[in-house]
């Protein structure tokens, strides 16, 4: 083979990512095996998950699913896991796949709606402060109620929106610029325009991320390890909701405490106002298209109004699983709206199915979790603490193994072993739902410090929208620490100190009922 074959071979490997990222994956792939065989099983599989993390860090470099992928398929090659271990976490986790595949798609069919409704929100509210607690406070009453992914394909969608609109715009002056003398300074401040037009987006988007968390550990509908935990207690609606009160209440004010502050001091990359031109670009769009808006388009705000209705009724009430709510969602709006060409459905899939699929290649890589027994230890050393240490023990293990794996399966398994010991004897019934509510906070608070902690953050930076407002993994940590640190001092505090007493005082009014 001549050399300039070898290199053709190279350059088509990982496509346009940086040679140096294409060596550090081969290199992954060399060293895997030799340590999986060679030195330790067990450091094998910690290794595997710190290379998918990487993998996900470098997003806007290469999508994680053909590095991520890539290494997935050499741990079941080499032993680390089995495809049945990974169809069997595909299958207890096959509605988290639905509701990719039909209600982001779904969501595309409403976007007509929200950015209608939110544009509106967006050039009355001139209070970045304001605008902030609004975003922030919508995604988490929304995701008490509905799922977090949902919530933030809702966001994407709209910013995507926004975004078009100004880019339009600035691509028709540009077109439009002549080779005068202040041609350059009019580029450059409509660079600078565009920079602050990103910032601003960016944090709005952190904003209503962390609202998902906010407003998500609070019920047991809010993530899909809630529902799990509160089936292992047997909770129902009302009781999950009342017993995470004590921690997930001051979280919540600490939360937008914490949104109000970024914001005002303008830390850790918020700050951002809307800049006045994109302001009135988007008034002068909404002006427009109010205007020229015919009955047609008319009649199809009305039925995308009465099917986000429909949408929030039925997923609030758990009509059916919320993947197959969005697949209604689709055929109402395409049906209603006139939408019947098989090329105009597909393009509503585009966004959803590469992060369905790189969702699939993490479910393979808890598969080797599970395999290699990678949380063992934490668990063991969790379980044989003291009694009156385990509740923040729980809740710490719990935070630090989601914010780098997947807080369903963290919450999942710690559940489970909670549940085994009180059936043995090693913990008291009532210790045991103690421990159900520092497992539930734990892997929905601490878990917002990585992208990879919570799926909506994940979902976000794998989105089309990412890119366009340069929103990378690095950039996503550093805006999350204030509420990392926050939101976990705060629910550590809240399940060392709160917790026992405010449940013993709600059992004493009789709002709840403690096993003893």
């Amino acid at each position: 083979m001549d050399f300039s074959l070898k290199r053709a071979f190279l350059k088509n490997f990982l496509g346009n990512s940086p040679d140096w990222f294409k060596l550090v994956i081969i290199l992954f792939l060399i060293i895997n095996p030799i340590v999986f065989y060679f030195i330790n099983p067990f450091i094998a599989g910690w290794l595997l998950v710190v290379e998918f993390i990487f993998t996900l860090a470098m997003a806007l470099k290469c999508y994680p699913l053909q590095p991520g992928g890539l290494l997935a398929i050499e741990a079941v090659l080499i032993g680390m896991t089995t495809p049945k271990q990974i169809s069997h976490e595909i299958s207890n986790n096959l509605e988290v796949i639905l509701l990719l595949i039909f209600m982001v798609a779904g969501i595309y069919f409403m976007k007509q709606l929200l950015l209608f409704v939110f544009t509106k929100l967006l050039i009355n509210v001139r209070s970045k402060r304001i605008l902030s607690l609004s975003f922030c406070l919508a995604s988490a009453f929304l995701s008490a109620f509905l799922d977090a992914l949902t919530v933030i394909a809702v966001v994407i969608s709209v910013s995507i929106g926004f975004y078009s609109i100004y880019h339009q715009y600035a691509s028709r002056q540009h077109s439009n610029t002549d080779l005068q003398n202040d041609s350059f300074i009019d580029t450059a401040e409509k660079k600078q325009t565009l920079e602050q037009f990103r910032a601003f987006l960016r944090s709005l988007m952190m904003h209503a991320g962390i609202g998902t968390a906010l407003g998500g550990v609070m019920t047991m509908v809010g993530e899909p390890q809630n529902l799990i935990i509160a089936k292992h207690v047997d909770w129902d609606f009302i009781t999950f909701y009342l017993r995470m009160a004590p921690v997930t209440i001051p979280v919540f004010f600490c939360g937008l405490i914490v949104c109000f502050l970024v914001e005002k001091f303008k830390l850790f990359g918020y700050g951002a106002e809307l800049p006045e031109t994109v302001r009135q670009v988007l008034t002068e769009h909404d002006k427009k298209m109010s205007a020229k808006r015919t009955k047609k388009e008319q009649a199809q705000l009305i039925i995308q109004g009465i099917i986000g209705i429909w949408l929030i009724v039925a997923l609030a009430f758990h009509l059916a699983d919320v993947g197959l709510i969005g697949l209604s969602v689709i055929i109402m709006a395409t049906a209603f709206c006139g939408i019947t060409e098989e090329h105009a459905l597909g393009k509503a899939f585009e966004e959803a199915l590469p992060f369905t699929a790189l969702l699939t290649v993490f479910f393979s890589v808890v598969a080797v979790i599970i395999d290699q027994q990678l949380f063992t230890p934490f668990i063991q050393f969790v379980l044989q603490s003291s009694e009156s240490s385990q509740l923040s023990l729980f809740y710490l293990f719990n935070g630090l193994l989601s914010a780098v794996s997947d807080n369903v399966f963290v919450g999942t398994v710690y559940i489970t072993e909670a549940m085994k010991a009180a059936n043995e004897g090693l913990v008291s019934m009532e210790q045991y739902q103690h421990l159900a509510v520092a497992i539930n906070t734990g892997t929905n608070l601490p878990s917002v410090a990585t992208p990879n902690g919570q799926a909506a953050f994940l979902f976000l930076l794998t989105s089309a929208l990412a890119p366009l407002i340069r929103l990378s993994y690095g950039r996503m940590v550093w805006m999350a620490l204030p509420y990392t640190i926050v939101m976990t001092i705060a629910g550590l505090l809240g399940v060392e100190l709160w917790l026992i007493p405010a449940t013993d005082w709600m059992e004493s009014i009789g709002l709840i009922t403690i096993p003893r």
